[in-house]
């Protein structure tokens, strides 16, 4: 049975919801699910933006077929090819073998790499700022190229003036009959999901986003409806500023995140103790996260969101403690800058975790790196404790600058 909901006068929301999904990619918790969302626009000729997901394939083409009601189906907007949007057009081929297809040079060097069919005879390419006309509707395509992959665009109906984002305004989470973020109040229920999604998924091509930023800036925009989580319709400038700040590396707290990777629980110890201290100098709405027990994406999540960033990590088999070495990896695969950060070492033979944290994050470009050196030897002592203080004085003092 179909279920679909109306955007417009002629504009449907074709999508899914999955919440049977555990792992998006295979990779990032999802507790609260995925939506994958597709869209029709009915007009004298039919479009459809996008497909879903190989696990909806069924309801997804339940949707298309009810909505468009008898009539074929004209054209298909390609605007990213990764499977969780493109996996169904083979089945809309088969469907509507009339369809045209619409996408860039590189959409259909990748379509051809994902599937068999006849592409040449049914293939429009498109360049950045061609149109197409489907009666009331025009269509013009703008390249966002690694945002995030590099076949990559985006889609602006100057009818209706709603941009179609592709994976950029997106979120984590399946939605609940309410598709509009200003129905499922974002800020306080939505607003952490999309800045994991955000920092994991794009986060690392911050020159690229503020490249479709300054695009979208040109545009009259109305609505924004992007591929995964709800469709913006109201206070739109709320999460395009949120997309300026985490696309230029700004943070959006000026306080404390203290990471810790402990083993026997010494570590661990620091780290509470310090963010302890922290509050007793004035800082407000500190974070500490266990690295064993937080999945690296709400680490990247939360690096992107704090000003100040302190790793507290045991040394292991001389390496660092394997989830720290994780987090800090990803943190410079995800090219974070304009923070500061400090470390705190453990070891209770050879005290190696500083100078290994400090080579993962030294080759990041803009951040200040704490000079000063903080080894706990086993247990915290005296001399250790006050280093602690002098290090939660300087950070203090900076952020309440």
């Amino acid at each position: 049975m179909y279920s679909v909901k109306k955007i417009n006068s002629d504009t449907y929301w074709v999508g899914v919801n999955d919440r049977k999904i555990s792992l998006f990619e295979n990779v990032y918790p999802v507790d609260r699910g995925m939506s994958y969302n597709s869209y029709i626009v009915l007009d004298e000729k039919t479009v459809l933006l996008d497909t879903v997901d190989a696990s909806s394939s069924l309801q997804f083409l339940e949707n298309v077929d009810h909505v468009l009601q008898g009539r074929t189906l004209d054209y298909l907007i390609v605007n990213h090819m990764e499977p969780d949007h493109c996996a169904n057009i083979g089945a809309i081929v088969s469907k509507y073998p009339s369809v045209k297809i619409v996408g860039n040079a590189k959409t259909f060097t990748m379509m051809g790499q994902f599937f068999d069919f006849d592409i040449e005879d049914r293939k429009i390419v498109v360049k950045e700022g061609d149109t197409l006309s489907t009666g009331r509707h025009a269509f013009t395509f703008a390249l966002a190229p690694m945002v995030h992959w590099p076949e990559a665009m985006v889609t602006y109906d100057s009818c209706d003036k709603i941009l179609y984002s592709a994976d950029a305004f997106g979120s984590f989470g399946a939605m609940s009959g309410n598709i509009f973020a200003d129905e499922c109040d974002f800020e306080n229920k939505w607003l952490d999901d999309a800045r994991r999604y955000y920092t994991n998924i794009v986060g690392k091509y911050g020159v690229q986003v503020q490249a479709l930023l300054k695009k979208a800036s040109a545009l009259e925009i109305s609505m924004i409806c992007p591929l995964h989580g709800p469709i913006w319709r109201k206070n739109i400038g709320f999460f395009i500023d949120k997309y300026s700040k985490w696309s230029t590396y700004t943070p959006e707290k000026k306080s404390a995140l203290v990471i810790y990777g402990s083993v026997h629980g010494h570590t661990e110890n620091a780290a509470e103790i310090l963010a302890n201290l922290l509050g007793d100098r004035g800082v407000t709405d500190i974070c500490v996260l266990n690295a064993s027990t937080n999945h690296f994406s709400e680490i990247i999540a939360k690096a992107f969101e704090y000003s100040h960033i302190v790793f507290a990590c045991a040394t292991y088999n001389m390496a660092l403690f394997p989830p720290i070495q994780v987090a800090l990896h990803e943190i410079a695969e995800h090219n974070l800058q304009n923070r500061t950060f400090a470390f705190i070492e453990n070891g209770t033979w050879a005290p190696i975790a500083d100078k290994l944290m400090r080579e993962s994050i030294e080759k990041l470009k803009n951040n200040k790196i704490v000079e000063q050196k903080i080894t706990v030897k086993s247990a915290l002592d005296g001399q250790s404790f006050a280093e602690l203080e002098k290090l939660a004085d300087d950070i203090a003092s900076d952020i309440n600058a």
